[in-house]
């Protein structure tokens, strides 16, 4: 499954070399208490899940891309947008493919990889003060799921210019890059930790097809395997290092580290990760608006990882919302 991802990035990937999209009219924010639908639309003010967030995951942005069209006829449009459903702003559009968005640490550049019609996915970096775009990585080959280093200062991504995808870190200073991975098996969808120390990412060197998720520790360039009992890909980690949001087999889900509790969120039918919040109290997956209430498109999930209280931003547009990645 893990080989689909990396040679049909355009639909399958989970948000790296393996990529992943998002959403165009905002009308609010639907609750969705024990995960069941509620009719009400929210606003910032009323809704009590968002009143109760830390400021850095209330004041933070959600990137995300949503998708309109179906195969040369597909357009791929990022956006940024407020937890609350508030302050939309396009950030880039092209008929084609973006992938996997993400933030700096800092919240001021955004990562993400685009593919236009019989072109490979190149890696672009979206400054938020100067609302320029520049290209950062134009390998042969995919070139995807982009992570800035804690200081901003180098790029992870996943890349098949040696003709194997494998992990690539490079110093955007200059350029100058480094390969980290060299097993014949497929690296991909690498993910700093916050102390910069390591990195996690999604391997099938075990069983061709069938990806687990590895620690890769700078220090000592070795790799050991986080235990997941099963599938499982696409990682990040929490600012705290404590948890890690992943795909667990089908569905969106939270482990916690030290004991090694998985909390499922929701089988989103994309086969996309969740994504942790800045303070790491919350998570925001894509899912169709078919599980919500009977809509058209797509919608974003917001959760609270300490309840069972969760509410959905919708898009009347029709589109198909992935890739969503919180920032600051």
């Amino acid at each position: 499954m893990l080989k689909r991802f990396v040679s049909q990035p355009a639909k399958t990937l989970i948000s790296t070399s393996i990529a992943i999209g998002t959403l165009s009219i905002i009308t609010g924010c639907q609750t969705l208490p024990n995960m069941s639908v509620s009719n009400t639309t929210m606003n910032t003010a009323s809704n009590p899940l968002t009143a109760a967030m830390p400021a850095i995951d209330r004041q933070g942005h959600i990137a995300y891309v949503e998708e309109q069209g179906v195969g040369a006829a597909k357009i791929s449009t990022l956006y940024t947008i407020r937890p609350d459903g508030s302050d939309r702003q396009l950030i880039d559009q092209l008929t084609g493919y973006i992938y996997a968005p993400a933030w700096s640490a800092d919240g001021q550049q955004l990562a993400y990889s685009k593919q236009a019609p019989r072109e490979h996915p190149k890696i672009y970096i979206y400054e938020r003060k100067s609302n320029n775009k520049q290209l950062v990585v134009d390998s042969e080959g995919s070139n995807l799921s982009a992570s800035f280093s804690p200081d901003g200062q180098k790029l992870l991504y996943s890349s098949t210019v040696g003709g194997n995808a494998d992990i690539y870190e490079r110093r955007l200073s200059d350029g100058s890059t480094k390969q980290l991975t060299t097993l014949p098996s497929t690296e991909v969808q690498p993910s700093y930790a916050a102390d910069g120390k390591s990195f996690v990412y999604t391997s099938d060197k075990i069983r061709a097809g069938r990806p687990s998720i590895y620690r890769y520790t700078f220090a000592t360039g070795i790799a050991t395997l986080i235990p997941t009992g099963g599938y499982a890909a696409s990682p990040q980690l929490s600012a705290d290092g404590q948890r890690m949001a992943y795909l667990n087999g089908r569905k969106a889900a939270v482990m916690t580290l030290v004991t090694g509790q998985v909390l499922d969120l929701a089988e989103t039918g994309f086969d996309e990760p969740a994504r942790l919040s800045p303070s790491g109290q919350y998570a925001v997956y894509p899912t169709r608006n078919s599980n919500l209430g009977g809509q058209s498109g797509g919608s974003l999930v917001i959760h609270s990882l300490s309840g069972r209280t969760s509410y959905a931003i919708s898009s009347q547009a029709g589109g198909i919302l992935r890739s969503p990645v919180w920032g600051r």
